[in-house]
This record gives C-alpha cells, sequence and structure tokens, in this order.
C-alpha cells in the first residue's frame, strides 16, 4: 500500500468516527503532516503538528519529561508516546476540545547515517494515542536516511489506523 492511500484510510476512518488527528514528528520532520495534508478534504480531521526536531524542543514544545530525554535519550519507546500523549493533549486545550477525540501520532528516531543516544541509524520508534490507549512500535530500517524517514512515515500511518480499527 502506498502512502497516498494510507492517509486517505486514516483520514476517511477519523471523519467515520468524528475524530481528529495532530502529528508530533522528530526523525521525520514533517513528512507525516505532508502526506496528510496531501489529501484533499483533510483540514476536515488534521488539527496540526509540530516538528521538535531538536532533543530540547521534545521538552519545550511537547513537554516530554526532561529526566526521561536524559536517562534514555530522545530514540526511545516512552519518548515516542509522550509525545503522542502530548500532541493530542495540546491540541485539544489549544482547540477547546477534549483529548478523548483527538489521535496523536508521533515518530522518533535515527535516520543516520551515525548513530544517536546509543541507537544505530535506522532505529525509529512510532506512536499512537487515543484517549487513554497508547501505542508503540520499534523498527529497525535499513536504508538512507530518506527511506528511514519515509518508512518512518509509513508505520506511523499505519499505526494511526491500526488504532482506529481497534474502537
Amino acid at each position: 500500500m502506498t502512502e497516498p492511500s494510507l492517509a486517505v484510510e486514516l483520514i476517511d476512518s477519523l471523519r467515520l468516527r468524528g475524530l481528529k488527528l495532530a502529528a508530533a514528528e522528530s526523525l521525520t520532520g514533517g513528512q507525516i503532516a505532508s502526506a496528510i495534508v496531501d489529501v484533499p478534504g483533510a483540514s476536515d480531521v488534521f488539527l496540526g503538528g509540530v516538528v521538535a526536531y531538536a532533543t530540547a524542543a521534545k521538552t519545550g514544545m511537547l513537554g516530554v519529561s526532561p529526566a526521561l530525554l536524559e536517562s534514555r535519550g530522545a530514540v526511545d519507546a516512552d519518548v515516542a508516546a509522550e509525545m503522542a500523549r502530548s500532541i493530542a493533549e495540546r491540541f485539544a486545550a489549544a482547540c477547546g476540545v477534549s483529548k478523548d477525540i483527538i489521535l496523536g501520532v508521533s515518530s522518533t528516531g535515527v535516520a543516520g547515517p551515525g548513530s544517536q543516544d546509543g541507537k544505530s541509524a535506522g532505529t525509529v520508534f512510532v506512536a499512537a494515542c487515543l484517549g487513554e490507549n497508547i501505542q508503540v512500535l520499534e523498527f529497525h530500517f535499513v536504508g538512507d536516511r530518506n527511506q528511514v524517514r519515509e518508512q518512518a512515515t509509513l508505520e506511523a500511518l499505519k499505526l494511526g489506523g491500526a488504532l482506529l480499527s481497534q474502537l
């Protein structure tokens, strides 16, 4: 399945359920948001996103625990989970809606070519959060920076759709 069809399916699923979407991105650098807004009618469900590429931005913009980042680094399952939860909460507050209607998706990892925080290039965590339900997946992709980022984008879209299918 290609990225555009994943984005279309995610948007359609959100629309059918009366839900909204927000994205917190690190290594994907806005690619998740871009895939979503490439779909006509995305504004029905997409509230926006934050690209928190620097570790300090994950704390300052998204409220990720400084202690968590210091102890484990930015490339971590719990960091991805906090990013997804936080983006849903922050957009809920900003838009005056319940966080229970916002699907938060996130990505963090190492695109390469070198390692970061003791994690090798290709290590990626994506997360999705809806209400109290948070799911995180870990991947070890092979490829150059662009390939890793593209695969991470696809997996974030898939995870968001999978979480919705469990409703």
